[in-house]
């Protein structure tokens, strides 16, 4: 226990998993948010926990196997010259279910939303947690490959999962509450679970596409919706100052 807590190389181990381990997570939590944001208001908070506890029990049980896991890479059959592990085809599989669910997602906000729609029906609590337990595999699979490759304790490697989870779910909230505010944010971040279920899908047929260039294009995406926020926030007080004038010289 002194050497974990003395040890300098672990602290940075423990520090750098933690950071990569939240930013595996927020395309977990923006797809929980939107999923959630289908239930009665009343039940979506709780939603978002559930979702969230559940990622941690995942992770926790999967990094306990990590025998077990080492060996889901290991082939199990052949098609088209392509060999295929468990991972391959549970990545392949969480990817079409991200295509499907985004998809369905753009359809609905897009064409749903017209003048005479009818009014909008909510999903079932049940249905809905299933939905989160079936993506939660695939990302705590994609998070937990990637902490047995960094790290070579299992004390950091949990203690690191934890931590990330912890701060999700103090930022689900507030994150749930900003993709709702502002359609275009949510429609940014289904295009993520878009491109996001595209990578699992190509990955699982053993086309790696580096995550630097998935993140860049995604960063990139966010900075110029922040500023088109900024200037749809400086409109508005130029069109409030001008009605403000307006009324004065009437």
């Amino acid at each position: 226990m002194m050497n974990f807590l003395t040890d300098p190389q672990i602290w940075a181990s423990l520090l750098t998993l933690t950071v990569m381990e939240i930013v595996l997570g927020i395309d977990n939590l923006i797809f929980l948010s939107i999923l959630a944001a289908r239930l009665p208001a009343a039940q979506q908070a709780s939603a978002r926990r559930i979702g969230l506890i559940l990622a941690l029990g995942m992770r926790l049980g999967l990094l306990a196997a990590i025998s077990w896991m080492m060996r889901l890479t290991e082939p199990v059959f052949t098609a088209f010259e392509q060999t295929f592990s468990w991972r391959d085809l549970i990545l392949i599989g969480g990817g079409l279910f991200l295509i499907y669910k985004g998809t369905v997602e753009v359809h609905e906000r897009i064409e749903g939303e017209g003048v005479h729609a009818p009014e909008a029906k909510h999903a079932s609590f049940f249905a809905t947690i299933v939905q989160i337990v079936m993506l939660d595999i695939v990302f705590s699979l994609d998070s937990v490959i990637t902490a047995v490759g960094m790290a070579n304790q299992l004390s950091v490697m949990m203690a690191a999962v934890v931590i990330s989870v912890i701060v999700m779910l103090v930022a689900a909230e507030p994150i749930a509450g900003f993709i709702e505010r502002h359609p275009t944010v949510k429609m940014l971040a289904l295009s993520f679970l878009l491109l996001i279920g595209v990578m699992l899908v190509a990955d699982g047929f053993g086309v790696h596409v580096p995550r630097g260039y998935i993140y860049a294009a995604i960063g990139f995406s966010a900075l110029v919706e922040f500023l088109n926020q900024l200037a749809a926030r400086g409109r508005r007080r130029q069109g409030k100052g001008r009605g403000a004038d307006t009324a004065e010289s009437g």
